[in-house]
């Protein structure tokens, strides 16, 4: 979710992309999810969640990397959708075992209530990287912005105003670009500039928060016969307890 908030900015904003086309830009993790998820069923019973699970966590690793490495200014559209081809490949690989894992370890009759809570996990998880990756953003355009202008051969002219309005939003610095046509072109291009900067700063964040979560599954996740095991514990003690006698 935070890397689709980030990322649709980035191609309007920066490349420069219509609201349509920027939606169609994402068809590869669309595609790549619907692909790859049934597979992903069959790898857990295979390997197991953890296997399956770090696949995953790797794969949206390679895709917050290309982000971070290769999305810039004028870049080929290849270079986009091979970062969100990455990211739908690694959800399509973690969503199924991670699902699994919670629904599994609960009783038949709470299997609504499981499936629930992780509708609730994703969702809030989601909002709450949304909210640290767009954060991120506009903390890093509003900096990148600030040493722009400090260092501009004209910045004695440039007002507190105007250099608040700047530092807002990239829609603010077009509005700017607008009112004073004669600099529109350097504003624009320092503000899709400013905007990458800050974007990389959310693509790091993203990285951080992959390999946190991928070091709790390999060291703290059950390996393939303990994940069995388990299961199959709580499989007889559902059993139990709807027929007791």
């Amino acid at each position: 979710m935070g890397a689709m908030f980030v990322g649709q900015q980035f191609l309007q904003n920066v490349l420069g992309y219509s609201t349509m086309d920027a939606g169609l830009a994402i068809l590869p993790a669309a595609s790549l999810m619907v692909v790859i998820a049934p597979r992903s069923a069959k790898l857990v019973e295979a390997k197991g969640a953890r296997v399956t699970l770090l696949i995953g966590y790797v794969l949206c690793l390679l895709g917050f990397i290309t982000m971070l490495l290769l999305w810039k200014k004028g870049i080929d559209y290849w270079k986009v959708g091979l970062a969100y081809a990455l990211v739908g490949a690694g959800v399509g690989f973690a969503g199924t075992p991670a699902a699994h894992s919670l629904t599994g370890s609960g009783p038949v009759d709470k299997a609504g209530m499981a499936s629930g809570t992780a509708d609730l996990q994703r969702d809030l998880g989601g909002a709450i990287m949304q909210s640290i990756l767009g954060a991120l953003l506009a903390a890093g355009y509003a900096a990148a912005v600030a040493s722009a202008i400090a260092t501009a051969p004209n910045a004695d002219q440039i007002t507190d105003s105007i250099q608040s309005q700047l530092q807002k939003s990239f829609a603010s610095a077009e509005a700017v670009a607008q009112q004073y046509p004669q600099y529109a072109d350097a504003i624009t291009t320092g503000a899709r500039e400013s905007f990458v900067s800050g974007a990389d700063s959310a693509y790091v964040a993203g990285n951080i928060a992959i390999v946190i979560g991928g070091v709790i599954v390999f060291f703290l996740f059950p390996r393939k016969d303990n994940e069995r095991r388990l299961l199959a514990g709580y499989q007889a003690q559902d059993d139990r307890a709807r027929h007791p006698g």
